[in-house]
């Protein structure tokens, strides 16, 4: 009888050491196939069998054929041949992990010959991953409850591992694409102008918030006459743009640099601003088709001696202008498609002399459709109320910019984030030193 205690004991110790030394190297692991590597010797051993096999399914279903494992020993290579050689249309053809069950565990009989057989599945978030066999054709070899259970256990632990890795490799995943989208806002960032140009007799403020990293909107100020410096080019005309490509993330993100290249070409032309999207919609369509998107986009030229303002819209948001003398706001629209929308579309031309104390915003839909806290929408009245009310309280335009953005914040919540890029642009006309009559006489 004491034998019997003392073997007992020995085999428990012993079963309890397999466990422990598996069980350390999940918590230990880094590659997946070494861990599965040790399923079948330590499984085997636990049961005190001939063999064991492990077959492993990707999540999607597929066998795994770079997992499967077995045993050292020449039957159990030969069973990892033929279990490879099956295809995944077999596999795929089952209905369900009962399905797979029944095409797998009858092969495996025939390919083991006259061994015994016990069988377990490797289950991880409620769906099988696998399937653990064990199996000896020693004379005399009975399957008992504690080898069921201790097979079971090493199938749940191999079903951890197989979940930490697909985890892990998510997790991967997501770093590089967060490198790759810091990289793409850092490239978009260096696009979008870093500060704002110097105008005569104008007051400029501009800010873009992407709801990502990386964004669709898009604004931008170029010099009709770029080899000018100085005070000439101050005194130049500039076009002001302003722009939204459909879309959220990288792909609207790398449109909308594909969008600037074009446009500042054309600038270069000295077209009135329905040329210019005339023009522009034209070298667009097939760049903007293969990516079924579309652009809106207001463009606008700005002369500071005259303070003519003239400008075309591509279905953007048209820009508000506050008006001094009567203290009130417009909208400053014409007709348009959106570019990339049909070839030899037409534009309108508007235009519009700012006088001194004028204010000009220009924003993207992103403004006006932020939702707050009960659904409802920021939307283009609520946006003329607080613009009217920045502007007619004496602002500056980087003023009445930050009002703009600490209303909007307000409204949408500052631990909510925004669901579309929101970008605006406000230009002032400074106001003239107005210098007393000269008595007469």
């Amino acid at each position: 009888m004491r034998q019997l205690l003392d073997s007992l004991n020995r085999e428990q110790r012993r079963n309890q050491e397999l466990l422990a030394s598996l069980a350390f190297a999940l918590r230990s692991f880094t590659n997946l196939r070494r861990f599965l590597e040790l399923v079948p010797v330590v499984a085997s051993r636990l049961v005190e069998a001939e063999g064991a096999v492990l077959v492993v399914f990707h999540p999607d279903g597929r066998l795994w054929r770079e997992q499967l494992q077995g045993s050292p020993g020449e039957g159990c290579a030969e069973v990892l041949r033929q279990l490879a050689a099956l295809s995944d249309s077999q596999l795929q053809a089952q209905s369900g992990d009962e399905g797979v069950v029944a095409l797998l565990d009858p092969l495996l009989h025939r390919l083991l010959g006259p061994a015994r057989v016990i069988a377990t599945s490797v289950v991880a978030r409620s769906r099988m991953r696998g399937r653990l066999y064990v199996f000896s054709a020693r004379r005399g070899f009975c399957w008992s409850e504690v080898h069921r259970r201790h097979l079971q256990l090493v199938a749940d632990l191999t079903g951890v591992a197989l979940e930490t890795e697909l985890l892990q490799e998510d997790m991967r995943r997501h770093e590089r694409i967060d490198r790759q989208l810091s990289i793409g806002a850092e490239i978009q960032a260096q696009l979008l102008p870093d500060h704002c140009p110097t105008i005569e007799g104008v007051d400029l403020a501009a800010r873009c918030r992407p709801a990502f990293q990386v964004g669709g909107d898009y604004y931008d100020f170029i010099p009709t006459r770029p080899q000018a410096i100085g005070r000439l080019r101050e005194r130049g005309r500039w076009a002001l743009v302003m722009g939204d490509v459909m879309g959220k993330g990288v792909p609207a993100g790398l449109l909308m640099t594909l969008l600037r290249g074009m446009l500042r070409a054309e600038v270069l032309s000295g077209l009135p601003p329905d040329r210019i999207l005339h023009d522009l919609n034209e070298l667009a369509q097939e760049d903007l088709a293969h990516s079924h998107r579309f652009v809106t986009l207001f463009y606008s030229d700005y002369d500071p001696r005259s303070r003519l303002l003239r400008y075309a819209n591509a279905a953007h948001n048209p820009p508000l202008i506050w008006r001094r003398q009567v203290g009130s706001v417009e909208r400053l629209d014409a007709p348009g498609l959106l570019i990339g929308l049909q070839s030899e579309a037409e534009y309108g031309c508007g235009q519009a002399v700012l006088e001194p104390g004028d204010a000009l915003l220009y924003y993207t839909d992103g403004v006006t459709e932020a939702t707050g806290f009960g659904g409802e929408r920021f939307d283009e009245e609520r946006l003329v109320g607080v613009f009217q009310a920045a502007a007619s309280s004496g602002l500056g335009a980087q003023g009445i910019l930050d009002q703009l953005f600490a209303r909007l914040d307000r409204f949408v919540g500052t631990d909510r984030q925004l669901e579309d890029d929101a970008s605006m642009v406000v230009l002032k006309v400074r106001e003239e030193v107005m210098l007393p009559p000269l008595p007469l006489g």
